[in-house]
């Protein structure tokens, strides 16, 4: 197990590496650049070019995209993420204020996908054609046609402003004491958003999954020794039919980071998806580059994690 970890790490190095790379050629060769995003077109015409490229200088954007590169990456190496373009704040700080937030909200969200898919699942599974097979089809489909930031504002419509029972937005209410009640009211509604978004394909995988697993032979043999039913169910074989839907979460946690970012934006949550929206805006690239670390990190710390949980779950896996 040690040398498989050790050498997934190995292989994650030039794959980050790629990454960056990719990343930082595809940012720079955009339209537009840091000191157009901070003034008007008419302030720059006014100001002439030659301030344009002092400007441009000064963020050190005259330099070969190369060049630019290997700074990035030398900084990089250090534990250093360099400066916001636009505030000037170090963005080890920024990513430190908004990374918890997000993560809080992902977990969230991604537990309560769980526990309303892998249940949902095995039930639809297991009353095959039935009306709650139905229904969870017909529900599934429904969450995963409605955009995030549509469900997101008929949750606002209605249980904010109509029914008055959550707050609208931000982690906390403003000017009022921080507590966990309070943090709770405010995560709710994004995390229910995000969350019914993510369950929606997991129920359709534990289904499949399940449906595989249930007609196999030592599903029938479980039955046949007497076993009752929620034994062979929840102890045979839901073990097995875990292991495809493993791989669906690691895989789902890029997309569910991406529907973070319009469920932040929407209720306005202190998060990474936020401040990557400002980034983009203001075409700050270094912060656009941090977050974009970040994400590759975690997609391939996920992955790894997939691979282990592996072990865990189906016992005649072995990593040597």
């Amino acid at each position: 197990m040690g040398q498989y970890l050790l050498r997934r790490l190995l292989l994650s190095v030039p794959v980050l590496l790629g990454i960056t790379i990719a990343t930082y050629a595809i940012i720079n060769f955009a339209p537009g650049d840091p000191v157009s995003a901070m003034i008007s077109p008419e302030a720059a015409s006014s100001l002439g070019p030659g301030w344009v490229e002092q400007q441009r200088a000064a963020l050190g954007l005259d330099k070969p995209l190369p060049i630019r590169y290997g700074l990035w990456l030398k900084e990089l190496a250090q534990g250093n993420l360099g400066f916001s373009l636009k505030d000037r704040q170090p963005i080890n700080q920024k990513i430190v204020e908004r990374i918890w937030p997000t993560l809080k909200l992902m977990g969230t969200a991604l537990t309560i996908a769980l526990v309303i898919a892998i249940p949902l699942g095995i039930l639809s599974a297991i009353k095959q054609y039935s009306f709650l097979d139905y229904l969870a089809t017909i529900s599934g489909f429904a969450a995963i046609s409605i955009p995030s930031f549509f469900l997101s504002l008929a949750a606002i419509y209605i249980f904010s402003l109509k029914l008055g029972w959550l707050p609208s937005s931000g982690m906390t209410t403003v000017g009022g004491t921080s507590s966990f009640v309070d943090s709770a009211k405010h995560l709710i509604l994004p995390a229910i958003v995000l969350g019914l978004a993510e369950a929606a394909p997991l129920i359709r995988y534990t289904r499949s999954s399940m449906l595989e697993v249930i007609r196999q032979d030592y599903v029938t043999t479980a039955r046949a020794k007497g076993l009752g039913e929620r034994v062979v169910i929840w102890r045979h074989a839901l073990r097995n039919a875990l292991i495809p839907l493993i791989t669906v979460v690691a895989l789902n946690l890029p997309r569910l980071l991406g529907g973070a970012v319009v469920v932040e934006a929407v209720f306005a949550w202190p998060g990474m998806g936020t401040l990557a929206i400002t980034a983009v805006q203001g075409r700050d690239y270094p912060v656009i580059m941090a977050i974009n670390l970040i994400t590759a990190v975690m997609i391939l710390t996920s992955n790894l994690l997939a691979d282990l949980f592996y072990a865990v779950v189906d016992p005649r896996i072995k990593y040597a």
